[in-house]
């Protein structure tokens, strides 16, 4: 069932149907809206009755409204146009940048101002797939160089963004995110990058291996990969190592061979920094020994493996309750509960905030687990025992800070209080 947001249904709604350039007011106006919700991605979803609207805001993703399939096919159309793409492509998937476009140019219809877009924001990339009902289009929205630049801003806690900042300063070594997809592992690398940057004043040599460039980021040579003519993540790689760099940043370590190329330069004298698709700390350790990363290379490269997810926070329309089955069987004696006004969007929820662990693999507790090639299970101990505050103790703080619900933190990470795995 749809979400009914009179705002974006009223912009829609004051457009004429009939009128020629009605494709591109309503994109611009789909697209402005979702900025200004903080949106990171925008869907456009065929189906057999209709083309659906829907935005993920805060990590979930909603229908807002179904557009008739005749006027759906000429907005997935118009948005074609924009990333200049072949519009007579409807079998094979495409994608492309976002061109932007002179938004509030042409008014909004009626006489009224057309809508703007947040100057701050770099780009928006624009993805197409085939599919039974149609063409689907999703359009990813970057945060703009403006959010989140610096560490100070992500909403680490002091014990994570202390030694975070310190390890930043080390010549050698590789420092790892881990999270799974959408928890801001690379807006965590970009700060990082930004640390650096400032830090430096231009006297390191920073350079990145991109797919795609997300920001970008001032002082940092960046690089997009293109694999169709072979440049891609280890081969880019391996030839940076010939430009003298002091500190660079992979996108996303995706294999053996990129793994490999990522430590021998973190072992030869650069910083190396990358995100990493895996759940928490021991998790990611586990899986570069499953890619085939021998364990005195991982300990002698790696510097230190932080994992984040992101949760929703709490809107300030949030009551507290005591009663037993808001908690969950979470320990704290009240909790916040979700129940939604205008400006969260009936959600309960406004933006979110980062659940974090991170530890440094050279402490003796963690190195002699790695040699030993535990499993996950032990490697957690190890990493308690380094120091570590695990994922599931930070939920709980932020639980009893009203920060955030016990059923937001069971969406997250779909653990209990009582099991096992978390302990």
């Amino acid at each position: 069932m749809p979400i009914a947001d009179d705002s974006l249904d009223l912009r829609i709604n004051r457009l004429d149907t009939a009128a020629h350039d009605y494709a591109t007011r309503a994109i611009d106006e789909i697209l402005a809206w979702g900025q200004a919700e903080g949106a990171s991605d925008i869907h456009f979803q065929p189906t057999a009755e209709g083309m659906e609207l829907k935005y993920r805001i805060d990590g979930v993703l909603r229908c807002f409204r179904r557009f008739p399939s005749r006027l759906g096919i000429n907005l997935v159309c118009r948005l074609k146009v924009m990333a200049e793409l072949l519009t007579y492509q409807t079998e094979s998937p495409q994608e492309g940048r976002l061109r932007n476009s002179p938004l509030g140019a042409s008014g909004g219809g009626n006489g009224s101002p057309g809508p703007t877009i947040d100057p701050n924001t770099l780009e928006m990339r624009l993805s197409t797939f085939p599919t039974l009902y149609g063409e689907r289009a999703v359009v990813r929205v970057f945060s703009g160089p403006g959010r989140y630049r610096r560490l100070d801003n992500l909403g680490f806690p002091d014990d994570v963004a202390a030694p975070l900042g310190q390890l930043l300063g080390a010549t050698s070594g590789a420092i790892l995110v881990s999270g799974p997809a959408g928890s801001g592992k690379t807006t965590t690398v970009y700060a990082c990058l930004r640390e650096i940057a400032a830090a430096a004043g231009g006297a390191r040599s920073l350079v990145s291996l991109e797919d795609p460039i997300e920001v970008a980021v001032e002082g940092v040579a960046q690089s997009q990969i293109n694999p169709r003519i072979g440049f891609d993540l280890s081969t880019g790689l391996r030839f940076l190592m010939r430009q003298d760099p002091e500190v660079i940043m992979v996108g996303e370590i995706r294999d053996r061979a990129t793994a490999e190329a990522a430590f021998e330069a973190s072992l030869t004298g650069h910083l190396l920094l990358s995100t990493f698709h895996a759940g928490v700390v021991a998790e990611a350790l586990g899986r570069l020994a499953d890619m085939g990363i021998e364990p005195y290379v991982i300990r002698s490269g790696l510097l230190a493996v932080v994992s984040q997810r992101l949760v929703r926070r709490l809107c300030s329309c949030a009551p507290w309750s005591d009663r037993p089955e808001d908690r969950l069987g979470f320990d704290a004696p009240r909790v916040r509960v979700p129940v939604g006004c205008p400006e969260c969007l009936g959600t309960g929820y406004r933006e979110r905030i980062p659940l974090v662990e991170m530890v440094a693999t050279r402490r003796a507790e963690l190195s002699e687990a790695i040699l030993q090639r535990a499993d996950a299970a032990a490697l957690r101990r190890a990493a308690v025992a380094a120091g570590m505050i695990p994922q599931r103790q930070r939920a709980g703080e932020l639980i009893a800070a009203g920060a955030t619900s016990p059923a937001e933190i069971r969406r997250v990470l779909g653990l209990g209080h009582d099991d096992p795995s978390s302990e």
